[in-house]
């Protein structure tokens, strides 16, 4: 498998060496944080450095509840904000559209962004109202203006919750300032799966249900799961760099006659249309040439319903089931990168070839 590029990290990316030696570190150690005895106090008290490291690293001061994952924060912010009502948009992530079933929902333009005048009725009424947007979309990269959304929840006197499981941390301040609610995860990040954050600014927005994490969070607290993805926050991610690789990306795709769906949005993300080839067909013709990619979002990918993101930005069923995923990360090289176009002009030349 050493050979092979791996270009779906939007999906998970590998775990780093410091994320793995620290969650190491913490099974040696293990003892239950909620222990009264000294082991459990120790944990504890790493389990509440690890705490702090992530607030830090996406520079948030308000709370932290860590959980397993963005899916949960965003079902507990959606289901237990002290608002009287819910609004997501229609690009929204598949946890959140389960987590809300009698939300209202918001149209997006043809870019994938926000219709601030649907926004504005949706928040007429009586009662509070929770919007949940999203920091970029984990199929196509679009990113939400969330300062200028906050702006008129906020006037309407409404919460915001960002579903910022794509976000690098620290990568946009305006998130940490302006969202209620903020949703990360951190195998997303380097970090291990099944540990997460929602990060909530002001605990007396959130209805509490007792057990652990203040009484916000039912469960053990998952101590090595925290302090690798503390870990993995501690090591920088180059996102300038990506960023010009997705613009080469994007460029080359559009001079070999393809589609970009969504140009110089999420600087890892892209979502790419070759014209007359299922997305499943091309999975299978990366991957036997050894690159990993994705149709849609990681949870989305294997079914076979068209999606509901393109879906909402006016694209055809028929053109939707043609669009595959490209997403970096850290181990990422232009190398990768030129490969891939390789491949992909090669595949997209075959499919013109068997039409004709």
């Amino acid at each position: 498998m050493a050979d092979r590029i791996y270009l779906d990290h939007a999906a998970t990316t590998p775990m780093l060496p410091e994320a793995i030696a620290a969650m190491a570190g913490g099974m040696a150690r293990w003892a239950n944080p909620s222990s009264p005895h000294a082991e459990g106090r120790a944990a504890r008290a790493s389990l509440e450095e690890a705490r702090g490291r992530i607030a830090a690293a996406y520079g948030w001061t308000g709370e932290t509840i860590l959980t397993s994952g963005a899916s949960e924060s965003l079902g507990i912010a959606l289901n237990r904000s002290v608002a009287e009502r819910r609004v997501i948009t229609a690009v929204e992530h598949d946890s959140v559209m389960r987590a809300a079933l009698d939300a209202a929902v918001l149209p997006v333009d043809a870019a994938g962004r926000i219709d601030m005048a649907a926004l504005g009725k949706a928040l007429e009424g009586p009662g509070r109202t929770l919007v949940a947007v999203q920091w970029a979309n984990s199929e196509t990269g679009v990113r939400q203006p969330v300062a200028a959304i906050a702006a008129i929840v906020h006037a309407a006197g409404g919460l915001v919750l960002v579903d910022a499981a794509q976000m690098p941390a620290g990568a946009d301040g305006e998130v940490t300032a302006h969202a209620d609610f903020v949703a990360i995860s951190a195998h997303k990040r380097g970090g291990p799966p099944g540990i997460g954050g929602l990060l909530v600014r002001d605990v007396a927005t959130l209805i509490p249900t007792g057990g652990q994490e203040r009484g916000y969070r039912a469960g053990t607290e998952n101590l090595p799961g925290a302090l690798g993805f503390a870990a993995a926050l501690g090591v920088a991610e180059d996102v300038d760099r990506l960023a010009m690789l997705r613009l080469k990306l994007d460029d080359a795709i559009a001079r070999s006659g393809g589609e970009v769906v969504a140009r110089g949005q999420h600087p890892v993300i892209g979502a790419y249309r070759m014209r007359g080839l299922a997305a499943t067909t091309q999975l299978i013709r990366f991957d036997m040439a050894g690159i990993a990619v994705s149709a849609g979002s990681a949870c989305s990918s294997g079914s076979m319903k068209p999606s509901h993101v393109l879906g909402a930005m006016g694209w055809s069923v028929e053109a939707s089931r043609e669009v595959v995923r490209v997403s970096f990360g850290r181990s990422t090289t232009e190398a990768d990168i030129d490969a891939f176009i390789a491949e992909w002009r090669s595949v997209s030349r075959a499919a013109r070839a068997f039409a004709a």
